[in-house]
Parts: structure tokens; C-alpha cells; sequence
């Protein structure tokens, strides 16, 4: 009897293991990600233009309001396709894992489409009419700010890449 015992318990360990390794292979770097390290930035340093080679375009104001145009989607939402314009608020959130602009567009003026296929496809989602971005805040190698979020499945890792605008 003991030796069934024993055998019971050893497939409830190994069955417990395997769920454990199904479990954490479906975590990917996202579910990880705890921010840059950044806290030194001030509001004053983050606001101005801000662009990425996609012909986004994001304007940070003083006042702590926002011009967007042409701003996809973060995260899952970027698979929808669409891309915002209109005007917004905005401010610098300092947290545990580092600083965070978090970007709030309050009145949407236009909706474009990332590509056509997007456009002609009636299963997508209606474009939100009000929305909300977390850019983590970053340097590069040469100690210049950059903002980024996460596109498509987080999981993935694909950054959506905001530089300071050319010539600013």
C-alpha cells in the first residue's frame, strides 16, 4: 500500500510540474517588464515633439496638454489598425520600476487606417473615440530620451519607438 502511496504522490509532483512549465512558457518578456530604471526625467525634459519613422507625431506641451497625430494603438490594440488624431492631456508618472508618460487623448479629430486591408475589413473594431497610452521613458546609448510602449502581443516584446522630432 505504502508504494502506491508514493507513486500517487510522485504523479500529483510531476503533474504539478508540468502545469508549472506550461504555465511559464506562455509568459513572455512583457509579463517581466518592470520598467526602465528612469527616474531622473523632469516634465520639463519630456515635453516638446516627439515622432517614429511611422509619421506619428506627438506634441507634449508645457501646459500638460498633448497634439496627437497618427498614434497607433498599444499593445493588443495596435492589431486593430487604427491610428488616432486630436488633442489631449498628459503627465510624468514616476513608479517602482521607472518613469511613465501617460498620455490621454480626450477629443479625437480624425482616424486613419495603418493599411488598407484595415480599412475594408468589417470585423474590426470600432476606433475608440477617446484612449490612453503609457510610454515608458528610456535613453538611448547616447543619453537621449526616448518613448516607447509595447506593440501587438505584449508577450512578443515589439517596441513602438517615439524620438525626439527631428530639428527640435
Amino acid at each position: 500500500m505504502a508504494g502506491r502511496s508514493r507513486l500517487r504522490a510522485w504523479r500529483a509532483a510531476l503533474g504539478g510540474l508540468v502545469a508549472l512549465a506550461v504555465l511559464t512558457a506562455c509568459a513572455g518578456p512583457y509579463q517581466y517588464y518592470e520598467g526602465t530604471g528612469i527616474h531622473d526625467t523632469t516634465a520639463a525634459e519630456v515635453a516638446g515633439g516627439w515622432e517614429n519613422v511611422e509619421g506619428t507625431r506627438v506634441v507634449l506641451r508645457k501646459d500638460r496638454t498633448a497634439l496627437v497625430e497618427k498614434l497607433d494603438g498599444q499593445d493588443f490594440d495596435f492589431e486593430d489598425g487604427w491610428r488616432l488624431s486630436g488633442t489631449g492631456t498628459w503627465h510624468l508618472a514616476d513608479g517602482d520600476g521607472g518613469q511613465v508618460v501617460r498620455l490621454a487623448l480626450t477629443a479625437r479629430t480624425r482616424v486613419e487606417s495603418r493599411s488598407p486591408a484595415t480599412v475594408s475589413d468589417t470585423s474590426a473594431p470600432e476606433p475608440p473615440s477617446t484612449y490612453a497610452w503609457s510610454f515608458y521613458v528610456d535613453r538611448n546609448q547616447h543619453d537621449e530620451l526616448k518613448l516607447f510602449f509595447f506593440s501587438g502581443d505584449p508577450d512578443i516584446g515589439n517596441t513602438y519607438v517615439m524620438s525626439r522630432e527631428t530639428g527640435a
